[in-house]
């Protein structure tokens, strides 16, 4: 008998990546291509979904400048079937390509793909490298596939000015993306891990922070040089605490703590959906509010309490918890004070 890796027991067989999208709902597989489309910068500035009902043959549109419609554009159209998209598949769809972009409510697209959560049949294959053919079928099946079905309950003849701006559409155009393919560029979006699982990659070691004081940190920094002046009774600057081994060392330690909070919210921004460092930010504020809002000797008690508190915080909810440390659950704290989200000096009795 095999034997089973342990990882078995408590997560089952991994599933293959194709096959955990084969089996996407629609709207799930729509959400995957953006989410795949969002990955190529280089090509574009803008990527919108419209896809559902109404959406006039555009599920994924991606703009190559900010002139969205008005300039150069490509349309991915999303099909989540229980087969291989075959050529019955698209005839609609190219239907109404023609007739929305004759009828004004968009431009012809620089390229027009095909995305099947099943991937793109032989068939299909064949025929978009071989646009005349293409082409003429489509001629052929828009009786039977797209007259009565673009709008329903409206009769769209292939006749007139309509068959004039067919004939002139280049059909090398309409091509198509492999599940490989997408599978492979997907897994350089911050959204992989989340829909695939494995594990977030190595997080980069934090930088320590730079001797002088960036404008990025200037509030936290004066909220600690506050609670450091409430605990001692007398206002406090740089160089007093320069002068005190005791606040110096303290001061390092949390400016360190804060830096490893912004390489964690840097690291985020590559590896998991956008919100999920704010929703982490939020999870610890609501877990150290009450402390720092109770009763405290002084300000610098009060940030010490609050940060021995955040350390012991259990955040296992958030996507980010495999690579969060203790320090960086504190420095997630200056990051609410910077913000003032948090205070370690209340400024007069009312507050």
């Amino acid at each position: 008998m095999a034997a089973f890796p342990s990882s078995y027991v408590a997560n089952g067989a991994p599933i293959p990546k194709p096959l955990r999208v084969s089996i996407f709902s629609a709207d799930q597989w729509e959400s995957f291509v953006e989410e795949w489309a969002s990955s190529l910068k280089d090509s574009y500035v803008k990527v919108a979904r419209s896809g559902g009902a109404g959406d006039k043959g555009i599920d994924v549109a991606c703009f190559v400048n900010d002139q969205m419609f008005a300039g150069a554009w490509d349309n991915y159209q999303c099909k989540r079937y229980d087969h291989p998209l075959a050529p019955s598949d698209v005839w609609i769809e190219i239907g109404k390509l023609v007739y929305y972009s004759f009828s004004g409510e968009y431009p012809l697209p620089r390229k027009y793909y095909f995305a099947g959560s099943k991937g793109v049949g032989t068939k299909l294959t064949r025929l978009l490298g071989k646009p005349n053919e293409l082409k003429q079928q489509a001629r052929e099946n828009w009786d039977a596939e797209c007259r009565a079905k673009i709008q329903p309950g409206t009769d769209i003849p292939l006749s007139g000015g309509l068959l004039s701006h067919f004939d002139a559409i280049d059909f090398s155009l309409f091509s198509s993306k492999t599940v490989v393919e997408l599978i492979e560029q997907h897994s350089t979006t911050p959204f992989h891990a989340v829909r695939f699982g494995g594990g977030l990659p190595q997080r980069p070691v934090s930088v320590a922070p730079p001797a002088a004081i960036a404008p990025a940190e200037s509030r936290y920094v004066e909220q600690i040089l506050e609670a450091y002046g409430d605990e001692a009774g007398s206002v406090v600057d740089h160089d007093a605490v320069a002068g005190n081994s005791k606040w110096n060392s303290d001061f390092l330690r949390q400016r360190t703590r804060f830096y490893n909070a912004e390489s964690l919210r840097n690291f985020s921004r590559d590896t998991v959906p956008p919100g999920t460092f704010e929703q982490l930010q939020q999870n610890v504020l609501d877990g150290v509010v009450d402390v720092c809002e109770g009763q405290h000797t002084d300000g610098r008690a009060r940030m010490r309490a609050t940060l021995a508190h955040a350390a012991t915080l259990d955040l296992a909810g958030s996507p980010l918890v495999t690579v969060t440390q203790s320090g960086d659950k504190q420095g997630i704290c200056h990051q609410l004070a910077n913000a003032d989200a948090l205070m370690w000096v209340k400024k007069n009795a009312g507050e």
